[in-house]
């Protein structure tokens, strides 16, 4: 297997996530790759990808990501069912720290219970 194909899904996210100025190449069995994630919520995602297929000292891929707005952690659109505590569970592990998540929302949430379908949430820097 090429070193290409094994770090496959690596790239595929890269594609969803729309990394910009993504650049893959493959020299000496080590595949580089380069590119820039919207935000360090993204670049996380990827060394998770990267980590998952290759372990966590891979010497047979290198990756320079930078992040285009690193003064956010994220920037989250509400779908049905969800809560602050469930968002925060996805992106802190702890459901408790829905309040950041308010905290950071007061310009559009006047209520942590209150929270619409295809509203743009600011996920802070934990």
């Amino acid at each position: 297997m090429s070193v290409k194909a094994k770090y496959q899904g690596v790239l595929d996210l890269g594609e969803q996530l729309g990394i910009k100025d993504g650049n893959v190449t493959e020299e000496g069995g080590v595949l580089k790759i380069k590119g820039q994630a919207n935000t360090p919520y993204e670049k996380d995602l990827i060394w998770d990808k990267i980590k998952a297929l290759g372990g966590e000292n891979a010497s047979d891929i290198k990756a320079n990501i930078t992040v285009a707005d690193d003064s956010v952690y994220h920037r989250h659109t509400v779908a049905s069912g969800e809560s602050l505590s469930k968002i925060a569970k996805h992106y802190y592990g702890d459901a408790m720290k829905y309040k950041q998540i308010f905290s950071a929302n007061t310009n559009i949430l006047s209520n942590p219970d209150v929270i619409h379908p295809d509203q743009v949430l600011v996920i802070p820097n934990p």
